[in-house]
This record gives C-alpha cells, structure tokens and sequence, in this order.
C-alpha cells in the first residue's frame, strides 16, 4: 500500500468489523503512525508540486534553466542537460527533509533499521538512476522539438510508451540488485513448497530468492519478479524469520496471481498507453502561448520551456493518481482470490493479513477518502471481509 494510505485511519472505530481481529490497542498504534506520518508525507509531495508549479509556471524556471546551461557553455544542449539536472536535483532537495523526518517517525515506530548513512546512500542511488532516466529523455524530447513544435508529441508519444515497456522489464534486472542483496532460499520444505504451489499453479520459476530486506526495515513482503526465463521467487528475509510456512506460502500465492491473472504485461500496457497519452496531452498543452509566455520560453523548441514541461507532466502525474490507485486496488483484490482459490485455506489468509498488518503498523481500516485518494491495495479490513465472504460462498465456514 502506498505510504499515505497505508497508514491513513480514522480516529473512532472499525467501520468493518476491524475490532474483532485487532485489539484496541493495535488498532490505536496503526493510527498514532497515521497521524504522525501522514501529513509529512502529503506535505512532500505538495511543496514538492508546488516548487515544480513556480519553477514551470513562471520566469524563474527559464532563468535557472539559463544559468545552468550558462555554467556549461550555454548551447542549446548544455541548457538542456543542465537544467533537466537542476530540476531533478532541486525535486531531490526539496524532498530531502520530508523525507528524513517520514524515517524518523518509522524508526520510532520500529520499522526502520537502516542508519543514516545507508539511508544517504540510498538517496544518492535514487537521484542518479533519476538522472539516468531524465537526461537522455529529455535530449530527445529537445532533439524533436527542434524537429517540429507541432507535431513533436507523436513521436515522443511512441517513444515514451517504448521507454514504459523497457524500463518495466529492465527494474528487476538492473534496479533491485542496487536497493538489495539476493541469496537463493536454501533447500529445504519451504523451499520444495514454494515451487510445487508455482508448478501448480502453472507459473514456471526459475528460483526462490531471499532480499536481505532487514538491513532497511522490519517490514514483511515477498514478490514474484522477473519475465519469463528471468522470472523469480523473492521474499523478505523479515518475512521468513517472523511469519509461519503456511503464512509465507499464502503471501506467494497472492503473488503468483499476478502471473497467472498476467498483471504485469497488462499493466505494463497500460502504462505504456497512459505514458503515450500524456505526451499528447502534453504536447497540447505547451502549445498554448499563454503558458509559454507565463512560463519565460519563445516556443516549445527552446529548452526554456523545460521546466514548464516538467511542471505540467507533474500536474498530469498527480491528477491521474487516484484513477492509477483504484486499479491497483483492484488487480491486488483480484489477486486475493487468486490466493484463496489455490490454497483453499481463508484461515491462514486472515492470519497472514494480522500479521502483515501488525508487523507493518498499517492502519487496518483507513478513511475512504485516503484510501480512495492514495491507497495501491485494499485496506487489511477489507482483505479480511473478503476473506470471509470467500470462506462462506465456498462452505469454509466462518474463518
């Protein structure tokens, strides 16, 4: 779940029934991280799209843009390196003290176990695999700009659907070995059973791994990653040490539904589609003289429109959050059942939820606005409830 809405809870009681399954006491620690979390992390993405707004909307971007390139011997493509990196490091910095105080608040919670200095690192991580992405994005945004100012959105369209499917087959190769260390899982049942209920299941894997995970947090996850030849087995280490076989085994199970339901090509097309759709829009929009003028920039073609692209990509980013949220609620509800029906044991889901639940501080019943607003997953209650109507359809009886 996303770090807003996991943690959003309301101050009275359950609206589902959460208190049967949660002490008073779990369910008010659940709240308390809410409410010390939540409004930093809202507050970093609302100064952070705010910045964004007065860097796109205004002179000032067109100026920084300037300087940079200034710094570099101002041709038309050290402005646009320069400022694309001015952007992305200004973001970064902005971001920077939310961010530490969100991990502050975690640690106090007991969810982190990183020092600073790992933590730094991983910022450092982050802003470059950033760069990498945005530098080469945006020479050939400018490259076919000053093809065309009309009609460079279609290309771009095309390239950016292109760029969604490579990095969505590129992150688990390239990008997860940065963030953690993988070790096989050793032989033993734990092992044999994850792989019968894949084979079972019909989804080849190629191994069972281990992400050294408690070096970062105490938090539990596993995940099926990988296509095809590449496609693996990865569970936490937090979640092999603290939650039972079977616990482990249903939490896979959600996972292979992703396979099997093929979660991730179907996503992975939308988001081509989507990514494709917003340069169009995009390019619409930086058509308009008044944004340009407003914005410091002649035309699109002149890499002082840069920061009003970036500004207006941001608002498009964040007005398609809560749809891109709603579908990820569904994909996951969808692969709850998948767990349910290939493991036949609504018992031992709910007890996996708990423990999710407890082990994470998630708040288990959020408002319906942040859950609406922000959340990628149904909330625990939720999960449960399903659970339950799943067990009584099927003759499980109460669970």
């Amino acid at each position: 779940m996303s770090g807003v809405a996991a943690q959003a809870g309301h101050e009275g009681g359950s609206r589902l029934g959460a208190g049967a399954d949660f002490t008073p006491e779990q369910l008010a620690r659940g709240r308390g991280l809410r409410r010390a979390q939540v409004p930093w992390v809202l507050g970093g993405r609302l100064v952070g799209l705010a910045v964004t707004l007065v860097l796109g909307l205004t002179p000032a971007g067109a100026h920084l843009v300037r300087w940079a390139g200034g710094l570099f011997g101002g041709s038309r493509t050290a402005q646009v390196l320069a400022g694309m990196a001015a952007l992305v490091l200004i973001g970064q910095l902005v971001g920077l003290p939310f961010a530490a105080r969100v991990r502050v608040v975690r640690h106090g919670y007991g969810l982190v176990t990183q020092g600073w200095a790992g933590w730094a690192v991983d910022q450092l991580r982050a802003l470059t695999l950033g760069l990498l992405v945005a530098l080469p994005t945006a020479l050939g945004v400018y490259a076919l700009t000053g093809w065309s100012t009309r009609w460079w959105w279609a290309p771009a369209a095309g390239a950016a659907a292109l760029l969604t499917v490579a990095l969505s087959f590129l992150f688990p190769l390239l990008v997860e070995p940065l963030f953690n260390r993988f070790t096989p899982l050793p032989p033993g049942d734990l092992r044999s059973t994850l792989l019968a209920l894949a084979e079972r299941d019909g989804v080849r894997v190629r191994d069972v791994l281990v992400a050294d995970a408690s070096r970062r947090t105490t938090a539990l996850n596993a995940y099926v990653s990988g296509f095809g030849a590449t496609r693996r087995i990865v569970a936490y280490d937090t979640l092999l040490r603290t939650a039972e076989p079977r616990e482990v085994e249903l939490v896979v199970a959600h996972e292979l539904g992703h396979v099997v339901h093929r979660d991730v090509p179907r996503g992975t097309a939308l988001g081509a589609l989507g990514a494709a759709v917003a340069v169009a829009v995009l390019g619409l929009l930086a058509s308009l003289h008044p944004l340009l003028s407003g914005a410091g920039a002649p035309d699109v073609a002149d890499p002082r429109s840069l920061p009003l692209l970036a500004a207006l990509a941001a608002v498009l980013g964040a007005l398609s959050g809560p749809a891109q949220a709603a579908v990820s609620r569904r994909i996951e509800a969808g692969a709850d059942q998948h767990a349910l029906r290939l493991t036949g044991d609504p018992e031992q889901f709910i007890a996996m939820q708990r423990r999710l639940a407890l082990t994470n501080v998630a708040d288990v019943d959020p408002p319906r606005l942040l859950e609406l607003l922000f959340a990628t997953h149904p909330s625990t209650a939720r999960r449960i409830a399903a659970a339950r109507a799943w067990a009584a359809a099927h003759g499980e009886g109460r669970a």
